[in-house]
């Protein structure tokens, strides 16, 4: 017994092999590039750079340097606040750079969870 198969269906099969290697090209390059951007420091500084922060592309902190003049016993609140401000603004970045990186492999498909 021979299946009979409509004309023109053979080619969804070979587009749907097509598309799973694409898909794990994809795959694979974003792994490499994630690798390549957990592997970045940045730099980012607050309060008119009285606060430099030192970050990683996990998003760890590898240092926070603070100039002489920041640090004030009398004033720790606004120590903290600019400590408060470096952190996030090094987080951003670091959110930023990765998607914008990130967007370039994906191009304009957002497949939540598939990767």
């Amino acid at each position: 017994m021979r299946a009979n198969i409509p004309k023109g269906m053979g080619g969804g099969m070979q587009n749907m092999q097509s598309m799973i290697r694409q898909a794990q090209k994809m795959q694979e390059d974003m792994a490499a590039k994630q690798e390549e951007l957990n592997a970045r420091e940045y730099d980012v500084s607050a309060g008119g750079g009285v606060v430099k922060v030192k970050i990683n592309g996990k998003k760890e902190i590898l240092s926070i340097d603070l100039s002489p003049e920041i640090v004030d016993p009398d004033d720790i609140e606004t120590l903290s606040d600019i400590l408060v401000a470096a952190v996030n603004e090094a987080i951003k970045r670091v959110e930023d750079t990765n998607n914008a990186e990130l967007g370039q492999i994906t191009g304009p498909m957002n497949l939540p969870g598939l990767f």
